[in-house]
């Protein structure tokens, strides 16, 4: 197999079946594929609207956490459980489109034909955002306080929607918050990324899960955490 397409979720009972059929659809034609939707302690129906999707892929495997465990640890066992090559992460909520992952697959088929080695990290770019005016410039700061601190050059780390091979994500050290910093964590690795501009979707079931100051100060933590690990790790 190919590729594995994991999607954390919490609390996306609304969510996750639609984006389940939305992504058989938009996969429909790119050979063999799996979908791991990872139920991180919903306190809703996550787990059993997800499991209901199977009707439209087959090849569907849903994991629990018994309590929440946030979306980078959701991610790891979403990756852990998947069997492909080859993993496509994406966020439960349906904003990410999921025909935007032929657009990641195509890319990563242009950067291997470089030639150039080291793991290889195909990020999302929303360029227009579709989310409130306040996580628009909270989010536009945070991207340019983290570009100049880490180097990472790129222009969106908070999109869920990235492409990674399986063994490359699972040999990076893995810490709460991690999934905003992988392209600093790759070229850490001595990888590559590469950034594709992908579209942003309105939230149109649910509630958000995140709010200004539960990114704002944690993400100052996890700088400063993230430029010990650069300045530690090996030279090159």
């Amino acid at each position: 197999m190919d590729l594995s397409v994991v999607i954390p979720a919490h609390d996306e009972a609304e969510n996750v079946g639609p984006l389940v059929r939305e992504i058989a659809a938009a996969l429909g034609a790119a050979g063999a594929f799996e979908v791991v939707v990872v139920d991180d302690g919903s306190s809703d129906a996550t787990g059993e609207r997800a499991r209901e999707a199977a009707a439209a892929v087959p090849a569907l495997t849903v994991v629990r956490h018994a309590a929440p465990a946030g979306q980078s640890f959701a991610t790891v066992t979403g990756v852990r459980a998947a069997r492909g090559r080859w993993v496509a992460t994406l966020d439960g909520d349906g904003q990410n489109d999921p025909a935007d992952i032929p657009k990641l697959i195509a890319a990563r088929e242009a950067a291997l034909r470089e030639g150039a080695g080291g793991p290889l990290l195909l990020a999302g770019w929303r360029k227009a955002r579709r989310d409130t005016w306040l996580k628009r410039v909270s989010s536009r700061v945070a991207n340019g306080v983290r570009g100049r601190l880490l180097g990472d050059s790129t222009p969106d780390t908070g999109c869920g929607l990235k492409l990674f091979e399986r063994e490359a994500f699972l040999a990076l050290p893995h810490f709460d918050h991690m999934h905003r910093f992988l392209p600093a964590l790759f070229l850490r690795a001595g990888g590559r990324v590469v950034s594709v501009q992908v579209g942003h979707r309105p939230r149109l079931r649910g509630r958000s899960h995140y709010g200004l100051f539960n990114r704002l100060w944690v993400g100052i933590v996890d700088l400063f955490g993230v430029l010990w690990l650069i300045k530690r790790g090996p030279r090159r």
